[in-house]
């Protein structure tokens, strides 16, 4: 149950930084967040230490949780190194994916749909997670996988911010398809470069990135201004 609970309190604390609710460095306050997700102190530590795998938050022994706004240029590091994983991935999982594992992935896809036409960002980004999980699985190496998976975490609001720029559930929706049908081709190199371009930042996501990250750090300050005034 606590870590159900600490889940929810993690997506709803991690879309509170990266919108803006809080700004860089400041201390988030145990016993109002409690108060506020009327929850126990313990799912609340475990939503802070999950954020600070994520880097939004730095621990301090004695001192508490800390909000980290990781900054533009370090964001962009890491996508590059995501879309490059995730490329491998692809390439592999396209010579390596099992019937059933293929399945699980059309299935994911199916859901994506659904959540798209819904324009539910939040229920999109959760089946979309699940894709990239899959491809991940498929591509046969454990260690890869691994490093992927920690890279993805670490990006999640990241990604889910993407998702809510007009226009994006619906154009990841079509990569998702292009990648299903590369998978199912047995084609590596579609694969590879298709998840290359699906995860990696530039052009109009890069402008569309940026001006969120911006919007989202102004009116974290606008915030705390107009409380000192």
């Amino acid at each position: 149950m606590n870590t159900r609970l600490a889940d929810h309190v993690r997506e709803a604390l991690e879309q509170m930084i990266v919108t803006g609710d809080f700004v860089d460095g400041e201390r988030l306050d145990e016993i109002r967040l409690a108060e506020r997700f009327n929850v126990s102190r313990t799912p609340l530590r475990e939503a802070f230490q999950a954020l600070a795998a994520s880097g939004l938050v730095q621990l301090f022994p004695r001192r508490g949780a800390f909000v980290r706004h990781p900054g533009f240029h370090e964001i962009i590091e890491m996508f590059e190194v995501m879309a490059e994983l995730e490329a491998v991935c692809g390439r592999l999982a396209a010579r390596r994916v099992t019937p059933k594992t293929l399945e699980r992935i059309k299935v994911t896809v199916i859901a994506c749909e659904c959540a798209a036409h819904a324009g539910d960002s939040d229920g999109y980004y959760r089946e979309n997670e699940h894709f990239h999980q899959l491809v991940y699985a498929a591509s046969g190496n454990d260690f890869l996988a691994g490093e992927a998976q920690r890279l993805h975490k670490r990006l999640q609001p990241f990604r889910r911010m993407q998702l809510r720029v007009r226009g994006r559930m619906i154009q990841s929706l079509t990569e998702h398809r292009e990648i299903l049908t590369a998978l199912e081709a047995g084609d590596s190199t579609a694969a590879e470069v298709i998840l290359r371009e699906h995860v990696a930042v530039q052009g109009s996501k890069f402008n569309d990135l940026m001006a969120s990250y911006k919007q989202s750090n102004l009116r974290a300050h606008s915030q705390l201004a107009s409380l000192r005034g």
